[in-house]
């Protein structure tokens, strides 16, 4: 199993607009199946200023990779997309392998 994190670094004060975006892009990915069970959305506490991360878990990468090209062949997901960008300064994506103890 694997845990992929995107992490987004927003422009100042888009924090809510990019959480409103988020939850109709997951409530595609839901509809379209792109998502099977919703990412989970955190935003920052303390450090760097209007970070959002979304977590994603699946079986493998060639899961993973065929959830995104679900998610980015839609065109719903593409129109939400157009929205995000604006909001986001950087980003980057982690991939760790889950660990049964």
């Amino acid at each position: 199993m694997i845990l992929v994190r995107d992490v987004f670094r927003l422009k100042f004060g888009k924090a809510r607009d990019a959480l409103a975006v988020w939850k109709e892009m997951a409530e595609l990915g839901k509809r379209t199946g792109a998502w099977p069970s919703p990412p989970r959305i955190s935003t920052d506490l303390v450090g760097p200023y209007y970070t959002l991360v979304m977590e994603t878990t699946a079986k493998d990468l060639s899961e993973w990779e065929a959830d995104m090209k679900k998610g980015m062949g839609d065109p719903g997901f593409h129109a939400l997309y157009q929205k995000f960008t604006p909001l986001v300064d950087s980003g980057y994506r982690e991939i760790f392998t889950i660990q049964e103890m």
